[in-house]
């Protein structure tokens, strides 16, 4: 009889378990979503150049800045006539988004009758939150002349860049 009794008792300690691990055994779950964001491909137009005038060189190094709105100064020693500007960069891509701006720190120009001179060079923002017809930005810059510059027409390329924030 005491055996019958054990072997009832280790069936219900053996149900008990089997009853235990039926409800862990119960699985969840839960859903998940997927999103995703499209810009427009940003377009970058140069709309003007970096025009520092033309400039009389003097007997001494100095500079001639042109600021991003396009205003100059010329510096001691130099005589500047004629028109200048800032150059001016237009920004396409998708109305609200914010796009940082930037590029080159400096150019060489290169003179058409040799020489060389260097402008370093300004950016009017570092973003731009681009409205439903875009956005803009503008390029200044500050030429080192030199004594006695070399004469002849210069021009230099720099790159600018503009990448959603």
């Amino acid at each position: 009889m005491r055996i019958d009794l054990m072997k009832r008792a280790l069936t219900g300690v053996a149900l008990a378990a089997f009853a235990m691990n039926a409800s862990a055994a119960h699985a969840a779950s839960a859903t998940g979503t997927a999103k995703a964001k499209i810009l427009r491909q940003i377009t970058l137009t140069n709309t003007s150049d970096l025009q520092y005038a033309t400039v009389i060189s003097g007997a001494t190094a100095s500079t001639v800045a042109v600021s991003t709105a396009g205003a100059a100064t010329c510096g001691a020693g130099l005589t500047c006539t004629g028109t200048t500007s800032a150059a001016n960069f237009n920004i396409a891509g998708t109305n609200g988004a914010v796009v940082l701006v930037g590029g080159d720190s400096s150019v060489t120009l290169n003179g058409s009758l040799g020489g060389t001179m260097t402008s370093s060079l300004s950016y009017s923002v570092t973003s731009v939150t681009l409205g439903a017809t875009g956005g803009s930005f503008q390029v200044g810059g500050t030429l080192s002349v030199g004594a006695n510059q070399a004469s002849g027409d210069y021009s230099g390329t720099f790159n600018v860049t503009a990448n959603y924030q």
